[in-house]
């Protein structure tokens, strides 16, 4: 039975394994003490009981995660439907919405009589309509980015401040300035495939019960005993048909094919004999890191309970920062709990001290021109020198991603999901 090495265990890593494992020998190495990557459930003591809080990956739908929706049947991990909603909190105005119903949309009174919110609402719904009337045409005018677009649209700045930016920004974790350097085709594809140019018939979000970890276990059991923990890989070798695995403490391990389930970031720095396409492909697709904190400080929530949203966007006047953004954990996860969970990314100062719970740090791939003509060349190496890669970074970035490339990596193996 042929081997194979699988570097790195998150969602991309562990369908890897689980699916390669059914026709090879896998090994996966993992350089963290634990597996998971972005799947990370922590406990939290509260009021007499443990709760289980997602600091990581959190949601999935019933519309654009048919992969992992399959991978959770196979394994027997059962959902739950949860409530997605986004708001949005400008500290220099006191600005606040949050769009998920009328009573909510209007939680700031004012808003009522404010003549540049009723605006926003039309705008929305201009955008929505020329998104949606350009996906079924399929003219994208591709040189466009998404700053662009709106430029040519004549969309002002209070719509895209206040609503596409920080929505955009929010789901890729990144800064509102370079949301506008996103391809106008991939960003229209991703909301029209996931609804958010609907105002109405939007997917049902679900989370898992327990926490996200929960499928972790009955994924890994078939393979649970050829994981390596703390693997400090520090190069990969491709001969002619063998992979040599080099360690830092000096070991070699010798296998037939090797997959990268790694950031294109991380497997880049691990090729020790990389090709020009492999420099050229993943060098252009970096990855960016984000602070995550896991507290109960609500001030980094709207200031009216009823703006309070799943999502929460803190704006102010920098554009350069990466989103701030709060996911309120009681309405994703339905958790009830004395005092607000709240996960928030990229504001670590502005949380107090004695209510931060954990600190995390993510890292998220980047897209733009750039990243998204890499993501094109991917068979110029994926399958190439005993070598395959598989990431959310090939596609939109997500769970459903991680497990599509994974997929794609056993089909290339001659395994079917």
């Amino acid at each position: 039975m042929k081997k194979i090495a699988i570097i790195g265990s998150g969602i991309a890593g562990m369908t890897s394994a689980y699916l390669l494992s059914k026709k090879y020998n896998v090994t996966v190495f993992e350089k963290n003490n634990y597996i998971g990557g972005h799947t990370a459930t922590v406990e939290v003591e509260m009021g007499g009981q443990t709760l289980a809080v997602d600091t990581g990956f959190i949601v999935f739908n019933d519309r654009t995660y048919p992969l992992f929706e399959k991978l959770l049947a196979q394994i027997g991990i059962d959902r739950k439907p949860t409530e997605m909603s986004f708001s949005v909190h400008n500290l220099d105005t006191g600005f606040e919405y949050n769009g998920h119903t009328l009573a909510t949309l209007f939680a700031q009174k004012r808003n009522i009589l404010r003549p540049k919110f009723w605006h926003l609402l039309w705008q929305i719904v201009r955008f929505n309509r020329i998104c949606k009337d350009i996906y079924h045409s399929g003219e994208y005018e591709q040189a466009l980015t998404l700053g662009q677009f709106l430029d040519r649209h004549n969309f002002n700045d209070f719509f895209r401040n206040h609503y596409i930016l920080p929505m955009g920004a929010a789901i890729w974790s990144t800064s509102i300035k370079k949301m506008n350097d996103f391809g106008i085709e991939f960003f229209i594809k991703f909301f029209f495939n996931h609804g958010l140019l609907d105002i109405t018939n939007r997917p049902q979000w679900y989370v898992i019960p327990g926490g996200s970890k929960q499928y972790i276990d009955p994924l890994v059991n078939e393979f649970k005993d050829n994981i390596v923990l703390n693997a400090e890989i520090s190069s990969v070798q491709r001969l002619q048909d063998k992979v040599k695995i080099l360690f830092s403490n000096g070991d070699v391990q010798e296998f037939d094919k090797v997959v990268f389930a790694c950031h294109s970031d991380q497997a880049l720095s691990l090729l020790g004999d990389a090709s020009e396409a492999e420099r050229q492909v993943l060098g252009a697709i970096p990855y960016t890191a984000n602070s995550v904190v896991l507290h109960t400080d609500e001030s980094l929530l709207p200031v009216r309970k009823a703006a309070w949203a799943s999502w929460n966007y803190r704006l102010d006047n920098n554009t350069d920062r990466a989103a701030v953004v709060t996911y309120q954990m009681n309405i994703l996860q339905g958790i009830e709990s004395q005092l607000p969970l709240c996960v928030t990314l990229n504001c670590d100062d502005a949380i107090d001290e004695n209510k931060v719970l954990r600190r995390f740090t993510y890292h998220h791939p980047v897209f733009n021109s750039e990243s998204l003509a890499a993501q094109q060349r991917r068979t110029e190496i994926n399958g190439v020198n005993s070598s395959y890669f598989c990431g959310a970074y090939w596609y939109n970035g997500f769970h459903e991603d991680g497990v599509r490339s994974a997929v794609d990596v056993a089909r290339l193996l001659d395994v079917e999901f």
